[in-house]
């Protein structure tokens, strides 16, 4: 198949596809709606299942995490049409016949492990190859703290064992990492509890759940980073879902990384929390213009609009490591166009995502004839001004894989992404939006 700039590619007998993405030579001028936020459409269907009644989520994003919790919810007996969830709550929820399979998805994995601790089902959470390395010991202790039932692997990773609660209980705890899915499984596994909890970690975490929960009347901030989980029920609501910053990104860099582009994004998640990449674009000298339309459930909604300009190296740490996480890949990708050199630091936490992204990151700039050095909690990247043809390993992660299918739009020359089509994790139709770009 011919998409454009994309030539897809499958070997004979394989699943695995590759993608040979070539650089258009012109700049970007386009208005783009990025997929259903993928952090948001995983929070709507717990809440709108957690709720007894019928609930509305409109936007959900389309990629295979998001459909992952949807049929591991199904198999509790929650009813997903459409728009429509209609569930019994989470008291009326079925034991499921087998494992629920949480597919690639950690997010579904930790969110719903915290669900199901506090709740009378027991079930056990199982994932892909992927999925089954990563580490689920960190949610042990705050459950636990709350009566949760949860047990995992020798080896601190799935399958999870949850459920089956018989003395829940409040409890304040306090975590060490900044993290929005541990906080999050410990705050829904707190609606259960019989009074309030509070938990507390350092700031930089992405604060949806507990924005959505105080619209619920269901919490409040103690401090700066201590949240108040106030438990009871969840009554059914409407969710209108926007656009993910986390793959509206991939666009921004593009036009960030070639002077005279210019993309606008309308109607994206505009949570601080999650604008880390923005912030990285603007410091390196990008024109980043957001604008606030309006608000879900406390989480502000706008438009985003990115010009590419010259670009200047930057440093990258603290709390906007966290709230740049996902996009770090990309940043090394735009760093390669910045003047001086970029350094990333304190981002150990990406040895532990769908790859070792230190690592797959580093092998995808070198693939390109990148200045890339990797460290132990991050990476450094000479802006030399180009990058180079080449081939491409995905390591079967969207984030290294739509990365590389970026750097290909700005290259030398033909960029092959190997195992390009697990960007469907996220973003299904990610290939064929930026064909039509142009």
């Amino acid at each position: 198949m011919r998409y454009g700039q994309y030539t897809r590619k499958q070997k004979p007998g394989s699943t695995m596809t590759s993608r040979t993405i070539t650089n258009p030579g012109t700049a970007l001028r386009a208005s783009v709606q990025a997929p259903g936020d993928k952090s948001l459409s995983h929070r709507a269907l717990l809440f709108a299942a957690i709720a007894e009644g019928d609930s509305l989520v409109d936007g959900l994003g389309t990629g295979q995490d998001v459909q992952a919790t949807a049929a591991a919810l199904r198999t509790l007996g929650v009813q997903i049409d459409g728009q429509r969830v209609r569930s019994p709550g989470v008291s009326g929820w079925v034991e499921p016949n087998g494992p629920i399979d949480c597919a690639n998805s950690g997010t579904t994995m930790r969110l719903l492990a915290g669900v199901l601790s506090t709740s009378g089902v027991m079930a056990t959470l199982i994932g892909d190859a992927s999925l089954k390395k990563r580490p689920m010991s960190r949610l042990i202790d705050p459950l636990r703290a709350l009566g949760g039932r949860i047990s995992v692997s020798d080896t601190g990773t799935a399958p999870l064992v949850v459920g089956a609660a018989t003395d829940t209980r409040s409890a304040n705890v306090s975590i060490d990492v900044a993290s929005a899915q541990v906080r999050s499984s410990f705050e829904l596994a707190a609606l259960a509890a019989p009074a309030p909890s509070v938990i507390d970690s350092p700031a930089g975490f992405r604060d949806h759940t507990e924005r959505w929960l105080i619209a619920a009347g269901r919490g409040a901030w103690s401090t700066a980073t201590a949240f108040r989980v106030d438990p009871g029920s969840l009554a059914p609501a409407r969710y209108d879902i926007p656009g993910d910053p986390s793959s509206a990104a991939y666009l921004w860099a593009l036009a960030a990384m070639r002077p005279g582009s210019e993309i606008l994004t309308p109607n994206i998640s505009l949570n601080p929390g999650r604008l880390g990449f923005l912030e990285i674009l603007g410091a390196m000298g990008a024109g980043i213009e957001a604008v606030v339309t309006g608000s879900i459930g406390g989480d502000p909604v706008g438009d985003v609009k990115v010009t590419g300009l010259p670009l200047r190296a930057v440093d990258v740490g603290g709390d906007l490591v966290a709230s740049a996480l996902d996009e770090l890949p990309l940043v090394a990708v735009v760093a390669a166009f910045a003047e001086g050199i970029t350094t990333v630091s304190g981002a150990g936490e990406l040895r532990v995502k769908e790859s070792d992204r230190i690592c797959s990151t580093t092998t995808m700039m070198r693939a390109l004839q990148g200045g890339i050095e990797p460290a132990a909690d991050g990476f450094q990247v000479v802006g030399t001004g180009f990058l180079s043809g080449g081939t491409v390993s995905s390591f079967g992660d969207h984030r290294i894989a739509m990365a590389a299918a970026i750097a290909g739009l700005r290259a030398d020359g033909p960029v092959e992404v190997l195992d390009a089509d697990c960007a469907a994790v996220s973003w299904p139709d990610f290939y064929e939006t930026l064909d039509a770009m142009w």
